[in-house]
């Protein structure tokens, strides 16, 4: 069975504001075993571009440029086109650079993109960089599979969104939220509660089994915050979901603009930017963010160690973060990790911004403990309260 790209993927590690979160030469052909990347051009300070932690390092942004241009290619891997608006990101890199893009596994998991740096480190076909749930995100650094490297914006990113060294760093991420075809449903649900309401039989749906896919996960720990619970219990969540699937409310089937479009899961709780997307391909779903539970996730991005196009792989994470690659992500609906820098610059793409679903408050994120144990409570209890 096919896991979704963002399985397990959980939110940051701590308790912060939401101004701190701004969420309002020759390409190398191969990858050291142990010792992380070796090949990969040179700038021209001398520094490998496998070594470098800063573009500085390597002379400055445009001896940056030249390495990964000399490079050639850039391996990513499970970055879905229409997810956060990759596909523009990675077509706009290639245009402006003219380094050739490879997505590996577009449908993948976080898991995957981890599998696939320990098991290809010796191939050329090995990834570069990975976009990974924040679980991943610190087991991964914990490895030694990423290699630090802090982006010309770092200062523009809130420390709760970044490795200290820049094993990882936070690029863009959302809110669950519930998304409703208009056009099928009468009166639009705008809390997590309220979808214990006969008028929603068979309409409410996942963005998959929660017990694999990280929204769905997500959905359902927002769930247990709305109905009582806390990051400490999320029993109440899947209870909640054991009463709506016992009274033919929620549909276990995974949503997509398909079964949107046919009527099958008019109401999808997925995060907010995933959801707002589906608006243009079903122009009657709309988006909204549940008033009773505000639950917040990024995802991050990573280099590994041993990737054979090292100059590359950081000249995608100075463009992801530059102003241009953090705009990219607000035009896909998703909210980048340096917006209330942007905001305050005023760099930000201000009409982009306005298509956000509104969110008020300050957002609060989950434990890596309350996490674990989260996974290993629903993992256990899932299937007996849905069956």
């Amino acid at each position: 069975m096919n896991i979704p790209r963002r399985s397990w993927i959980v939110a940051a590690p701590a308790t912060v504001s939401l101004c701190a979160l701004a969420l309002s030469g020759c390409a190398s052909t191969s990858a050291a075993g142990s010792g992380g990347a070796t090949g990969g051009a040179t700038g021209t300070s001398g520094v490998s571009a496998a070594k470098a932690t800063s573009a500085e390092d390597l002379g400055g942004m445009d001896a940056l440029v030249k390495a990964a241009k000399a490079e050639g290619q850039l391996n990513v891997i499970t970055l879905p086109r229409d997810w956060a608006n990759y596909g523009t990101l990675m077509d706009n890199f290639t245009k402006k650079y003219g380094i050739k893009i490879t997505d590996a596994n577009p449908d993948g998991s976080s898991a995957d993109e981890i599998t696939a740096i320990k098991t290809l480190k010796s191939q050329a076909t090995a990834p570069d960089t990975v976009d990974i749930g924040q679980a991943f995100a610190f087991s991964g650094t914990s490895e030694g599979l990423f290699a630090p490297y802090k982006v010309a914006t770092w200062n523009d990113i809130p420390d709760s969104l970044k490795d200290a060294e820049g094993h990882w760093v936070n690029d863009y991420g959302g809110y669950v939220s519930i998304g409703c075809d208009t056009a099928k449903v009468t009166t639009c649900p705008s809390t997590l509660a309220a979808l214990d309401d006969p008028a929603y039989k068979n309409k409410v749906a996942l963005n998959g089994d929660p017990t694999k896919a990280n929204a769905a996960f997500n959905a359902v720990w927002a769930t247990s915050l709305a109905k009582g619970g806390s990051f400490d219990n999320i029993q109440p969540g899947i209870d909640f979901f054991g009463k709506l699937k016992k009274d033919g409310i929620y549909v276990p089937v995974q949503a997509t603009a398909a079964t949107i479009q046919s009527g099958e899961t008019p109401i999808v709780l997925d995060w907010d930017y995933l959801n707002a997307a589906k608006a243009e391909k079903v122009s009657t779903f709309k988006t909204v963010v549940p008033t009773d539970a505000k639950l917040p996730g990024y995802y991050a991005q990573a280099i590994s160690v041993y990737a054979p196009h090292p100059a590359a792989a950081r000249l995608w994470q100075e463009y992801l973060f530059s102003v241009e690659g953090q705009n990219g992500f607000l035009q896909g609906f998703a909210r980048p990790a340096a917006m209330t820098a942007m905001t305050k610059a005023g760099t930000i793409d201000s009409a982009a911004a306005a298509k956000l679903p509104e969110v008020s408050g300050d957002p609060v994120f989950p434990s890596q403990d309350q996490v674990t144990k989260a996974k290993a409570a629903l993992t256990q209890n899932w299937s007996a309260a849905v069956s």
